[in-house]
């Protein structure tokens, strides 16, 4: 790739961080949200799972509609509302207006992620494409677990207010990055909308579906809790669990590198045993939660495990339809999303009626469900084939 790519691919990685640093960085201060308004951390989580909602519903339809339009003008569009998004959630008083800054901007968020990751994906030849695609997967896991501590952070140091800022200082940077550095880019030979749509006849694009959901929520489940359990179980708190939940984020940087070469060495037998180790850490992790060394061991487990799932949904969409790759990627986002929000809401089920320590079980059981579609996809399609593509 030459310097004005890997340029375009940088600022697009900063986008995508800092836009799903808005939607996922509150996770680290929900139950500083619930006291802020006044509310339980269930319903705080609402500021999580309805942005999530949003994306869900959104996610294969908004990228395909904006599919012939110039890209950088559709780049700059979604950054600017997530930019004014932010600031309105920043001073919002009330815990619905609140909400509503969030879902907003949330309509944008498939469009921007889908686009980046077509562009990555023609950004040169196999090779550097699968390293620009690694790269911005990176900032969708950056922005989703290394955002968290970052705003925690800020957080135990400041206010809530500081701590939403960061988002908003990222997405008004990537708005300048691409206003100033990124060129026009026109859209060439724009596939129809019933093209792309015609991926959904396929059962291995329902298959596909199902597996990215369940893993999501999978991870989500818990993942969208976990400050309240490390605080509530392991009793740690202030700047130890920013600490905790930093070493969770690099964690899931590593877990891309790692990621990146699993799937190039064997893609299905990464997706197959991906939920077993998942599910084993989940097990160890209900049993041993009290114990500080323990988790902060399970955390940076957690981490890698969490990215690496990432690069596995991704493909796993692409992969089952290669012909259409914008539509493909916004139901990677789409996905991600429906995931992230039944995670959430039976993550939350599971804390009000049995107790934070069984979040954990709703993931076991997303897991087991992946699992099985797993399967049926390595039983019912040549695995060699879909190496190749």
């Amino acid at each position: 790739m030459n310097n004005r790519t890997n340029l375009v691919v940088l600022i697009l990685a900063i986008g995508v961080f800092g836009i799903m640093n808005t939607e996922m960085g509150v996770v680290g201060i929900l139950p500083l949200m619930a006291d802020h308004y006044g509310i339980t951390v269930s319903r705080a989580g609402q500021l999580v799972s309805l942005f999530a909602l949003v994306v869900a519903i959104t996610g294969p339809v908004l990228p395909v509609l904006f599919s012939g339009i110039n890209r950088k003008k559709v780049m700059l569009l979604s950054l600017g509302i997530f930019v004014l998004g932010n600031v309105i959630s920043i001073f919002a008083a009330d815990f619905n207006v609140a909400l509503v800054a969030r879902a907003i901007p949330a309509f944008f968020h498939p469009i921007y992620c889908s686009l980046a990751l077509t562009i990555a994906a023609t950004s040169g030849n196999q090779k550097e494409a699968r390293k620009a695609i690694t790269t911005i997967v990176m900032g969708v896991s950056a922005g989703m677990v290394l955002g968290v501590p970052i705003t925690t952070f800020i957080a135990s140091i400041s206010s809530i207010e500081m701590a939403m800022t960061f988002a908003e200082v990222l997405n008004a940077l990537a708005f300048l990055a691409t206003l100033l550095f990124v060129p026009s880019m026109p859209v060439q030979g724009k596939m129809s909308y019933g093209s792309q749509l015609s991926v959904l006849k396929k059962p291995l694009t329902w298959l596909s579906i199902a597996t990215i959901i369940f893993m999501t929520a999978a991870v989500a489940g818990t993942n969208s809790y976990t400050a309240d359990y490390l605080g509530k179980v392991t009793h740690i708190s202030g700047k130890t669990l920013s600490i905790v939940l930093f070493l969770y984020g690099v964690a899931s940087i590593l877990g891309n590198v790692l990621a990146g070469k699993l799937l190039f060495r064997n893609a299905m037998k990464t997706a197959i045993f991906f939920p077993i180790v998942m599910g084993l850490v989940f097990i160890v992790w209900f049993f041993t939660g009290e114990i500080l060394v323990s988790m902060v061991i399970i955390m940076t487990l957690f981490g890698i495990l969490f990215s690496i799932q990432n690069n596995i949904n991704q493909y796993w969409i692409t992969s089952a339809a290669p012909e259409a790759p914008e539509f493909a990627n916004g139901l990677f986002v789409s996905c991600s999303n429906w995931g992230i929000s039944i995670g959430t809401a039976v993550g939350g089920l599971f804390l009000t009626d049995m107790g934070i320590e069984y979040i954990l079980w709703g993931g076991l059981l997303f897991l087991i469900l992946s699992w099985v579609t797993i399967l049926l996809r390595s039983s019912l399609y040549n695995p060699v084939k879909q190496l190749s593509q």
